[in-house]
């Protein structure tokens, strides 16, 4: 055996050990398709073929176990949950459960470790598992599942025997199977004779005892795969190279559920979360399927993700944070590679979110189960002195504490094991993260600096100075002026209407003591119950139009919430009362149809834009035009528009930039032209996105004072516009797989109290790809939601006012508000 070596990152700039190969061996056999097992303190492999080497992970200069037993080469290798420590392994021969302490006193007192004897030829076992109490043993044999009761005990050991035994006598018994056992399995297991094809060694003894064995059911093909259910220790589930899973109960020996063929590859790797109470399966193509056992979900298909894209997509970003001159271009033979699912288990590391090992042949991968993306990446090839570069099965083990870990690999083309020890926190920080200068924050830490476009100037100045200006005017007048015809011309009074009373004072009013309120509304402002249910009635429906018209963006009135603004494809905008009830109040003069509506701070403007490049902001109490902008403004139509800073701008995306106008909105008109309007709008700031595409979608918090604006381009890119500094602060590639359609801020409400904190969440969604939910601070997504149909249309999404939910449409009509054939729907909590 060779003397442990060092093995350090190669790559500029992490500075710091990764890696250490402890334990490197070459045995006499291959054991590149062979199960191996690595718990938090013993590592085991077949060694030579028939035997076994246990290494110690926590003190590597400890002295291997080697456990003798077997005949024929081992397959499978498994460790236990419970204590003692027990170690299961199988052959064509035999499976056989070890004590790992009895073993070791054994070795050390130079006596032979005894092990014992589970079962006999049950054929090619690929897969071994024990139960997280140690009582029963799932060993998967061909196409069968099989249930081995661990409790009684076959001796194999020296003994006085001598010679050949040609004949003996295997014992089955069914005084263990469950009552739902069938009776071709009691019929099985009737005790029977039977005659060992190959001569026991010298020494071995067996023990004739009755034994429980329960056989589950088959898959169409060999089983690779199976774990124990933590939170339901009663179910088992299977994964089998017919590309598909199984749960069963072993209690009841019945078959749950089945699922359809999910790849086109075999399965090869399980592994169950009980914090998310998910399924993960891993498959010879590089492809992850996670499915969620929680009760009610029928065991429903979370979200699949490709391994190789993922790995591509980490690669960019790795690549985008390195300088220009050390960027290397992607050689054949690296894209060419394939990243089969070797084996997937737990990863405990400082990220606040459940996590597992991805092992593969070119390396080892963290994924995030929150999130469903790469945490860190660890090719083998990155680190030269590693004794495999390529690896045909492996096994992963994290420390409770989070700072190492331990990967067991062998060779695919070679005889060569080895054990890796990874420390996790350099592994983390030598992976790439997006580069951003100062800590992004939707609240502002700051003034607003003379520089910025949102700076007003001093506003106080500027009043002061206007007296002595209008005096030094007044005494100018001592000259010839040009004749100026004014807009405003004083009448002689004589066409005017007769003068009548407007305003009579009521001077008999009773004062009851209590402050006139200067705002007087129709409702009453009352708090978000923050504990209360999630709205699932459906109390009304409506539809808007009679040619059913899609509705293309619904908006509550900011505020109150009392009207919600819909925009039509028939190139109407209606106002509804919040409950649906009455006359909608109709705007209408687009020629396009409406993809954009936006209410004021203030609730009493809307703004509209259309696909006929008009952006339109009208009075919403009396329902006409206040400004219009037309095509010469923007070079493309319109895609996003919303108010900005408390109404003071209007914020807005044109081909691929976004456009910042300061503006002034009235309903007054000249006296004089009657068809001029007194609305004034003054572009401020142009901003292209760095990679000059068409902005698909853009947000920004105008509830209260923000210098934050968020942008989406068509290349699937998110980009961070810093508008106090009047630039781009931050920059994500490849965000979703395909374009996103909106963007979604937590920006809070005037019902509910939140955490400060909270507000610098934010939501994308793109169609066919879920919903990421995103932290504004350190700009990474920290969940992913999945599950809902979305693969043609753009489904909206939305937070509730107390921050703790988002909303999300479906194309199966599921927590729609509004749908493509023309009707809105108001759910309301169940009871109300």
């Amino acid at each position: 055996m060779e003397e442990p070596r060092e093995t350090f990152s190669t790559s500029e700039g992490h500075g710091g050990e990764i890696v250490v190969e402890t334990h490197v061996v070459e045995s006499t056999e291959s054991a590149s398709h062979v199960h191996l097992a690595c718990s938090r303190q013993h590592c085991a492999f077949p060694l030579d073929g028939d035997a076994l080497c246990v290494w110690s992970t926590q003190d590597p200069s400890h002295q291997p176990l080697i456990l003798r037993g077997h005949h024929r080469p081992v397959t499978a290798v498994a460790f236990g949950n419970a204590h003692p420590l027990l170690l299961c392994s199988a052959s064509r021969d035999r499976v056989m459960m070890w004590n790992l302490g009895e073993c070791r006193e054994k070795m050390l007192d130079g006596q032979p470790p005894r092990g014992t004897v589970l079962h006999t030829l049950l054929g090619e076992v690929l897969c071994l598992r024990l139960s997280p109490d140690d009582r029963v043993a799932a060993v998967c044999a061909g196409e069968r599942i099989l249930m081995l009761d661990t409790e009684l005990k076959q001796v194999c050991g020296l003994s006085g025997f001598s010679g050949f035994e040609t004949s003996v006598w295997l014992w089955d018994g069914c005084s263990h199977l469950g009552p739902g056992a069938s009776c071709r399995q009691r019929e099985a297991r009737v005790p029977r004779p039977g005659v060992l094809p190959f001569p026991l060694a010298q020494g071995v003894q067996f023990s004739q005892s009755r034994r429980a064995l329960v056989e589950l059911g088959r898959h169409r093909g060999p089983v690779t795969a199976a774990e124990f259910c933590p939170w339901q220790t009663h179910v088992i589930i299977s994964a089998s190279a017919d590309r598909s899973f199984k749960v069963w109960d072993r209690r009841k020996g019945s078959l749950i559920h089945s699922s359809s063929v999910l790849t086109a590859s075999s399965l090869l790797s399980l592994v169950l979360d009980p914090g998310s109470q998910q399924l993960v399966a891993g498959s010879a193509d590089g492809q992850l399927w996670v499915f969620s056992l929680a009760e009610g979900h029928h065991y429903r298909c979370v979200t699949r993700v490709d391994l190789r894209k993922q790995r591509d997509t980490f690669s960019t970003r790795k690549l985008s944070s390195c300088p220009e001159d050390s960027r290397l271009p992607p050689t054949k033979e690296e894209v060419e590679e394939t990243l089969p699912v070797l084996s997937l288990a737990p990863c405990e590391c400082e990220l606040n979110a459940s996590c597992l090992w991805i092992g593969s042949s070119a390396g080892l991968f963290i994924f995030n189960l929150a999130n469903f993306e790469l945490e860190a990446v660890l090719h083998f090839k990155e680190f030269g002195s590693l004794s495999i570069q390529v690896a045909g099965s492996c096994a992963m083990m994290s420390r409770p504490c989070g700072r190492k870990a331990f990967c067991l690999l062998s060779a695919l083309f070679g005889k060569k094991i080895a054990l890796l020890e990874v420390d996790l926190a350099a592994l983390l920080r030598s992976q790439p993260r997006p580069g951003m200068g100062a800590r992004l924050s939707v609240l502002p830490s700051s003034g607003v600096l003379p520089t910025s476009p949102l700076y007003f100037g001093p506003i106080e100045e500027t009043s002061a100075k206007l007296a002595p200006q209008k005096r030094s005017a007044a005494r100018a007048i001592v000259k010839d002026q040009p004749l100026v015809f004014h807009s405003k011309v004083a009448s002689s009074g004589y066409t005017a209407a007769p003068r009548v009373t407007m305003f009579s004072p009521k001077t008999n009013v009773q004062n009851d003591g209590k402050r006139p309120s200067k705002c007087k509304n129709s409702y009453r402002c009352k708090d978000y119950p923050l504990e209360s249910p999630l709205p699932s009635k459906l109390s009304r429906q409506l539809a808007v139009s009679h040619d059913q018209a899609a509705v293309h963006c619904v908006q509550y009135s900011a505020g109150d919430g009392q009207r919600l603004a819909c925009g039509l494809a028939n190139h109407l905008s209606l106002v509804f009362s919040a409950d649906l009830t009455g006359t909608p109040a109709v705007f209408s003069g687009h020629s396009g149809a409406v993809s954009t509506v936006c209410w004021s701070h203030d609730g009493r403007w809307l703004l509209s834009a259309s696909q006929d490049g008009t952006l339109r902001v009208w009075s919403a109490r009396r329902q006409e035009l206040a400004l219009c902008l037309g095509k010469d403004m923007f070079p493309r139509p319109v895609r996003s528009a919303q108010f900005y800073y408390l109404d003071a701008f209007i914020l807005l995306s044109s081909g691929p930039e976004f456009q910042l106008l300061k503006c002034h909105i009235s309903t007054g008109k000249d006296d004089v032209r009657r068809y001029k309007q007194k609305s004034r709008c003054t572009p401020v700031l142009k901003l292209p996105t760095t990679e000059a595409v068409e902005v698909t979608s853009l947000s920004a918090v105008n509830e209260f004072y923000s210098y934050l604006v968020l942008a989406a381009g068509r290349n699937r890119t998110l980009e961070v516009f810093d508008l106090n500094a009047g630039r781009s602060a931050a920059l994500l590639a490849g965000v979703h797989s395909r374009p996103i359609h909106q963007i979604c801020q937590n920006k809070g409400s005037s019902f509910a109290t939140q955490h400060p904190q909270a507000y610098h969440l934010f939501a994308t969604t793109a169609t066919g790809d879920g919903v990421k939910l995103w932290d504004m601070r350190t700009l990474r997504c920290e969940r992913r939601f999945e599950g809902h149909p979305n693969r043609c249309h753009p489904c909206g999404i939305a937070w509730s006012p107390c921050g703790r939910y988002v909303a999300c449409g479906a194309e199966d009509r599921h927590l729609a508000t509004a749908t493509l054939d023309g009707k809105l729907q108001l759910f309301q909590v169940e009871g109300c």
